[in-house]
């Protein structure tokens, strides 16, 4: 089995082949495009400089999964705004690679380096901002105090990309989001109902999205249309447009 030392040597050959292109500015932000979002972060985006958490509401593989995407929708987001690869860390390789593309992510543009420990992880996601040259770097672990928070914020600062930290629940009484953080924003996603079709199929997924903790603001909870093939996030159609686009669909059929 190849040792972690290897891992990371190669991990870091991998990002010494990345665009060496130019910091983006230590103010520039990315927004998710929904005014209901934005206007209630302080930044009016996500910082892209900065340390963003994500976390499932819940132990469930379904919230996990929520989670795991809403991370990738940012991700793809920020490859396509930066036209640079992804870096995804983790200690047990699980991503499954046509989700990730439906999310907006394109596969071919993901590093992907698998570790034994979370201490490994975030070792790399440290190295990978501090290079600079990446649209994000990703990382999954179960444990991560607050001086390893203090590392990633800052090694963000440093090489002016965002940090996505995907808090995965160790125990399931134990909401990861509870540990102290030096992250600028703390994401908590859960899966919400679908709204009913007019025939029988699966609508597009719906997730709670909490914002549980900001700097600079307070928190907020809305509910959402995952992520679409681009990575983006919308607001659910209003009763009226989806009675209207309902009766087109079924126009269609007849």
């Amino acid at each position: 089995m190849m040792s972690a030392a290897l891992r990371r040597q190669e991990a870091e050959a991998l990002l010494r082949e990345c665009s060496d292109a130019a910091r983006v500015d230590d103010t520039a932000i990315l927004p998710f495009g929904i005014e209901a979002m934005d206007g209630r972060l302080a930044a009016g985006g996500l910082a892209l400089n900065g340390l963003h958490e994500v976390s499932p509401a819940t132990s469930t593989l379904s919230d996990d999964a929520a989670a795991t995407l809403f991370a990738v929708g940012i991700a793809a987001r920020a490859a396509a705004d930066r036209s640079r690869r992804v870096l995804w860390a983790v200690t047990r390789f699980d991503l499954y690679a046509p989700g990730l593309e439906q999310a907006g992510l394109d596969p071919a543009t993901l590093l992907f380096v698998e570790v034994r420990e979370d201490k490994d992880v975030l070792a790399v996601m440290e190295d990978a901002l501090r290079h600079g040259g990446l649209a994000a770097v990703v990382g999954e672990v179960k444990r991560a105090d607050m001086v390893a928070s203090r590392r990633l914020q800052l090694a963000a600062m440093t090489g002016a990309t965002p940090a996505l930290l995907s808090r995965r629940w160790r125990r399931q009484a134990t909401d990861p989001l509870t540990e102290l953080s030096a992250a600028m924003t703390r994401w908590r996603i859960a899966c919400a109902p679908s709204a009913p079709l007019p025939a029988p199929g699966v609508g597009r997924p719906r997730w709670t999205v909490e914002l549980a903790r900001q700097r600079g603001g307070p928190g907020f909870t809305l509910e959402l249309e995952a992520c679409d093939a681009t990575g983006r996030l919308a607001l659910p159609a209003a009763p009226r447009d989806r009675a209207v686009a309902a009766a087109g669909a079924a126009t269609r059929a007849a």
